[in-house]
Order: structure tokens, then C-alpha cells, then sequence
């Protein structure tokens, strides 16, 4: 299975406190018929941290079931408890899931070998493909490129990486080390064309919940060898970029999906409703994006 292009970290509905089934089957559908590559459920941007276990399962679910192999689907499964890694990416080989995004354990600040030997026993429990997701913003550690190397080498089902760190450096030095066959994903919608001019294979993307057509065809123009078409698309987008993060993600983008009337906006504790200056300043690049 390779994972490649342009592939959304999706939102997960809420409607009075409960997952909306019906407008997340609405919103990935829609992604689909927008051309999207792949599609994350219960990532950071899918709320995966205040979402039970019955939820995070059900999520999961729900989008493999909706998705009928249309795209690949590449389901949020990580902990910073091996044991209940483990158990989560289990219940996403059931879903029939094609394969596992697992965080690096936050909180905890493993150390090298302490990461080595986590995905080690995920993947001694559970055999199905892993992308390794390298977010230092959030998990206060950085998964080293020679850890990659070394995890590439010792456990199969690691077969590639979301590079979350922005920088370019570490990424190149990740296809240095791990070869152009393992799968370097940009974790951030800024270096996505970057990441893929020195070899990667494309992002996994906030801005696609509500620009999909956008972020697929600029992946896909660049790997038709159509720099320019991506570069111009890449510039455009960038407004959106910014905008995506002016609060934490992903408030900005459920409250863009919301005005669009694809899901109903509603987060939950400890995030909060945007501030009245950002929410401006998020409807104002919206609009002259013309998606609003």
C-alpha cells in the first residue's frame, strides 16, 4: 500500500456532544468527489484525544466503511501507552484500515531507544503498515533520522513517516538515511511541495478538509512534472495555510467547514470557539480564496 499525494487529517462531526455520523459520511464523500488521495480519521485535526475508545473505534469505522476502497485510509492509532497503541491499531487491522498513523508517545519523552522499542512492540503485536507520525510541537521529542533509519531496518510494518517537524533539513536527511522507497509524508501544508520536490510523496493536510480540490491537484500536477501548475497552486494556497493555524488547530478548520455548511462547528473542551480578531481574519482569506 503507498500512501501518496494529497490525503486529509479529517475533522470529526460533532453534533450536542456526540459524533455525527451523517455529516462525517457527507464530508467524506465530498472529499472523494473533490479527488482527494486518502483520508486520516482520528489524527490531531479528528479531535482523537478527546474521543472515547468506542468513539475513536466507531470513527474509524464509519470512514473505511464510507470510503468502500475508493481511497486509502490510513487511521490515527497512537498512544503514549504502548499498551493501548497496540490495542488501537489492533481495532484499525479489523476495520480493515490500510494502514496505521501512529504518533510518537508525547508526555512520557522517551528517548531514542525508548521510541525504537515502542513501534517495535506495536509491530511485533500487530501486522499491518505503519506510518510513524514525527510531531516534536506537540510530543515535546523528536524522532531523529537515524531512529527512522533504524526502525525502517528492524520492524517491516514501518514503511514511512509524517514530518511534522518543518524542517526541510530533517526531512532530507530522513530520505538520505531511509532510501526514496520510504514514504515521506509532509505533516504540514507549508512544506508540502518542498518536501515532495526532494523526493516525498506528498501530505497529509489540514487545508484539504475544506479545499480538497486545491490540495489534490497540486499534487497531483506535481507529480505530472507540472512544476509550475503546483507552484502557482501551492501560492494560492498559502493565505489558507497561515489562516488554518491563526488558533489551534483544528478550530479554525471546523469553523471554515461550519460557514460552508458541511458539518455543523462544534469542539470540544479544553478547545474554544475562535477569538473575534482571528475569526475575521479567517473569513477574510476564506473569502478571497473564494470558498467563502
Amino acid at each position: 500500500m503507498e500512501f501518496r499525494g494529497a490525503i486529509t487529517a479529517l475533522v470529526t462531526p460533532f453534533r450536542n456532544g456526540e459524533v455525527d455520523e451523517e455529516a462525517y459520511r457527507a464530508l467524506i464523500e465530498w472529499q472523494i468527489e473533490e479527488g482527494i488521495h486518502g483520508l486520516v480519521p482520528c489524527g490531531t485535526t479528528g479531535e482523537s484525544a478527546t474521543l472515547s475508545h468506542e468513539e475513536h473505534k466507531r470513527v474509524i469505522r464509519i470512514c473505511v466503511d464510507q470510503v468502500k476502497g475508493r481511497v486509502p485510509v490510513l487511521a490515527g492509532a497512537g498512544s503514549n501507552n504502548t499498551k493501548e497503541a497496540i490495542e488501537l491499531t489492533r481495532e484499525a487491522k479489523n476495520a480493515k484500515a490500510d494502514g496505521a498513523l501512529l504518533i510518537t508517545p508525547y508526555y512520557n519523552k522517551p528517548t531514542q531507544a525508548g521510541l525504537v522499542a515502542h513501534f517495535k512492540a506495536i509491530g511485533a503485536a500487530v501486522d499491518m503498515p505503519f506510518i510513524v507520525y514525527n510531531v516534536p510541537s506537540r510530543t515535546s521529542l523528536n524522532l531523529l533520522p537515524e531512529t527512522l533509519a533504524i526502525m525502517k531496518k528492524e520492524i517491516p510494518q514501518v514503511v514511512g513517516v509524517k514530518e511534522a517537524t518543518g524542517d526541510l533539513n530533517q526531512v532530507s536527511r530522513v530520505l538520505e538515511y531511509c532510501g526514496q522507497d520510504f514514504q515521506v509524508l509532509s505533516g504540514d501544508d507549508f512544506t508540502a511541495l518542498p518536501t515532495m520536490a526532494i523526493g516525498g510523496r506528498g501530505v497529509i493536510s489540514v487545508v484539504s478538509n475544506f479545499a480538497p480540490r486545491k490540495g489534490s491537484d497540486m499534487c497531483a500536477a506535481f507529480f505530472a512534472g507540472d512544476l509550475e501548475k503546483a507552484k502557482t497552486i501551492h501560492f494560492e494556497l498559502g493565505p489558507l495555510f497561515r489562516a488554518s493555524f491563526l488558533e489551534t488547530n483544528p478550530v479554525p478548520a471546523k469553523q471554515t467547514l461550519g460557514w460552508m455548511g458541511r458539518i455543523p462547528f462544534e469542539i470540544r473542551l479544553p478547545l474554544v470557539p475562535m477569538q473575534p480578531a482571528n475569526e475575521a481574519k479567517l473569513r477574510a482569506a476564506l473569502t478571497a480564496a473564494g470558498i467563502l
